[in-house]
């Protein structure tokens, strides 16, 4: 057991509920900002998160609607918004945090002028914050969390210091944490695992097959390393749990939100109709497509299946036809 933290958890969404889930089950004290009106009143009155991961109680849980109260004195503040939104809630909570505070960031995604979570936070939270910044990411589906079913995941710091605090901060019986000072790694592995999932569950929507899939998870694993160590990250990264494993869980859990808009659109679903269809739950993928594509077009970087997929998003092309092109293109060297 870690010492208690007084922690707040910036985002009420199904990821942060189960977070909160798991520092609360650590013994820390947890606040959890809801943004939507009333949501807060909601959460307190019954114990648990009464608009998302309703079914779960969280014992002990204080919900709030002022940022300012989730944020002020706390030893840890976990932003676990969604990525599009994560500079708006950084800015707005910067000058809540105290000065020692461990800084950690859930959120998976690229905003859409190519910036990572890291770099977003760099440039909104003031400089004398930089030092305790740390990124959770790994195959962690939140329902499954809240369940207590067992779960690793791996938390990064370029101060390892700080990431063991972290990763001392979320250890319980059923949560494992591993650490890394991979930050470059681990961002874009959870950024581009939920593209790759997308073009997962056309795939499994269109009937294609496991041979199909499989092959899909591994090409989409090499574009991950290309992309990522050409910003610089650990190729080995990419073989463990931010990597391998959050996309190997993302691209075939019943439970993936990317995979599932997939799916969706593979029945002739309209992009707005499948966002419509996900109940106000995020497919970070959706967003994250557009912003990596461009990133990787500006950088050189090959990533046909990223590609693929932007054509299917953004630009009306048939899922089958779109495979075809994928399956037709030039031979090559496997590690090229």
């Amino acid at each position: 057991m870690s010492d208690i933290l007084s922690v707040g958890v910036l985002g009420a969404g199904s990821f942060g509920t189960a977070l909160a889930s798991v520092l609360l089950e650590s013994g820390h004290d947890v606040t959890l900002w809801c943004f939507e009106d009333g949501h807060a009143a909601e959460v307190n009155a019954a114990g648990r998160n009464t608009r998302y991961q309703t079914g779960h109680p969280l014992p002990g849980i204080k919900a709030t609607g002022d940022l300012s109260e989730a944020c002020a004195g706390k030893d840890l503040v976990l932003f676990v918004s969604p990525s599009h939104v994560t500079r708006f809630v950084a800015r707005q909570a910067a000058p809540h945090l105290a000065d020692d505070v461990l800084i950690v960031c859930a959120a998976k995604g690229i905003e859409a002028g190519g910036e990572t979570m890291d770099e977003v936070l760099r440039e909104e939270l003031p400089e004398r914050l930089h030092g305790q910044l740390a990124y959770i990411s790994g195959p962690s589906f939140a329902f499954e969390m809240l369940g207590h079913k067992p779960t690793a995941v791996v938390v990064a710091s370029r101060d390892e210091a700080i990431a063991e605090r972290v990763q001392r901060a979320f250890h319980c019986a059923y949560f494992r944490t591993y650490r890394t000072t991979d930050v470059v790694g681990i961002e874009i592995g959870g950024a581009v695992k939920n593209i790759i999932a997308i073009a997962t569950g056309l795939c499994d929507g269109l009937e294609m097959g496991h041979n199909a899939r499989a092959a899909l998870i591994t090409r989409g694993l090499a574009e991950m390393s290309r992309f990522g160590v050409t910003r610089g990250a650990d190729p080995i990264t990419f073989m463990g749990l931010a990597g391998m494993g959050d996309l190997v869980l993302t691209c075939t859990g019943d439970l993936s939100r990317n995979r599932t808009v997939g799916k969706r659109l593979a029945t002739g679903m309209s992009l707005d109709e499948v966002t419509a269809s996900l109940g106000g739950q995020v497919a970070e993928g959706v967003l994250t497509t557009a912003s990596t594509r461009e990133l990787a077009l500006r950088m050189g970087v090959d990533m046909p299946i990223v590609e693929a997929v932007w054509r299917i998003l953004y630009d009306g092309k048939d899922p089958a036809g779109t495979v075809a092109v994928l399956m037709g293109r030039p031979l090559k060297a496997e590690r090229d």
